[in-house]
This record gives structure tokens, sequence and C-alpha cells, in this order.
């Protein structure tokens, strides 16, 4: 069964928002997000298998989807709905035999190659970007732009979409036009901490705009 994504796939950031992971989590839900994905690079393992772990128990009672970025063995610990891989991560294989088959399991493509080999795994979604330039992310690879994302639709086929990098609300839009059918974001939410929930919305109203966009 294909993956059904929400046109805005929010990335929890903790140095961004100054707010812990289940406190995001909580602020994103009453915006109406339903897919999360717990994003963290400094936490040791335990401090991250117990930030995850809060999230989890604050999403189940309103339905809500959390992957966890990059940490296999955190998702598998925690029952997470799934985790998000990167290019130096453990690859999709393996991780699928540890995580079962009905695990979300997402990775991360910055380039055609890429993309191609990632749409023969068993993956349940593949993200490309950056689309634009962007200063979330250290050692960013190569900015591919839209057209890029053009081609990549054609690449992987029917299998979800989702684009990364440098979102705004005036790029949104376009992201998905060109074929996505996600947009990844994490600094455009921050803005403002006590509006996390209001910019939350505000995005995907925006994003409900195209829903009878045919590709």
């Amino acid at each position: 069964m294909t993956l059904i994504l929400p046109k805005i796939y929010p990335l929890t950031d903790v140095s961004r928002s100054g707010l812990s992971h289940s406190e995001q989590v909580e602020h994103l839900i009453a915006g109406g997000s339903r897919f999360i994905q717990i994003r963290e690079k400094e936490l040791s393992p335990k401090q991250f298998y117990n930030e995850v772990s809060r999230a989890i128990d604050i999403a189940r009672e309103a339905g809500t989807t959390i992957i966890v970025n990059d940490r296999v063995d955190v998702a598998l610990a925690s029952k997470a709905h799934g985790v998000h891989l990167g290019q130096h991560d453990l690859p999709v294989t393996a991780a699928r035999k540890i995580l079962g088959d009905s695990v979300i399991i997402g990775l991360s493509t910055h380039n055609l190659d890429q993309a191609a080999k990632a749409a023969v795994l068993p993956v349940d979604y593949i993200a490309f970007g950056p689309i634009f330039p962007t200063a979330t992310k250290k050692d960013l690879d190569p900015v591919v732009g839209l057209e890029k994302l053009r081609q990549i639709r054609e690449i992987v086929g029917k299998i979800p979409l989702v684009a990364i990098g440098g979102v705004k609300l005036s790029n949104l839009n376009e992201m998905l036009a060109a074929g996505a059918d996600s947009v990844a974001l994490i600094s455009v939410l921050y803005t403002s901490v006590s509006d996390i929930s209001v910019r939350y919305a505000e995005l995907a109203a925006q994003a409900a705009t195209l829903n009878n966009f045919k590709k």
C-alpha cells in the first residue's frame, strides 16, 4: 500500500525553536500536523530515546505519526512509526530487516543517481534536495533546483516524493507544482516559538490550494 504523505512534513529542531522535541510536537499537533520527524544531532542515544518516547506518548492520542531521523536503534526501541535515513546511515535493506515491513522508511537523496538507486529499494518515500539554499544543514549538498525535482518525479514513479531545502511561503507551492507530494521544512516553522502551531496551519492551508494539481 502506497504511503499517503501530508503536503507539509515538519521536522523538529531544538536549536532553532528553543523547545524540547516533545514541546515542538505538541505545538505542531495543535496546528494540525499528523506526520512529524524528530531530528536530533547532538543528544546521546539514551537522551534521544527519552525524547522520542515522550513525543510518541503525546502523538498517540492525536493519531500523529512520528518518524525518527537517522537512528534505527532509537526507532526500534521507542516503537516509532518509522525512520528517515541519510546516504551515510544504515543501508535501507538492513534497516528494513531490523524494523520489519510495517515500519515507514524514508531515504534522503541529493542527485539523479541516488534517486534512481533509491527507487528500487524497500522505501516508503524518497526525499530530494536541497531544492533551494538553506542554512539548516551542515556540510550541505549542492542545491538542485526545481528542474531537477521535476526529473526526479519521473525517475521515482509512484513512490511518494518529499522536497526539502530552503522552503518559504513564497516557494512552497513551486515545489509541489514541480512534482513533490510533500515538502519537508524546519526553519520556516520556528521564526516565532509562540506561533509554531499558527505557522504550521498557515503553511498547510497554502499547500492545500494545490490539492487538485495534476502532475
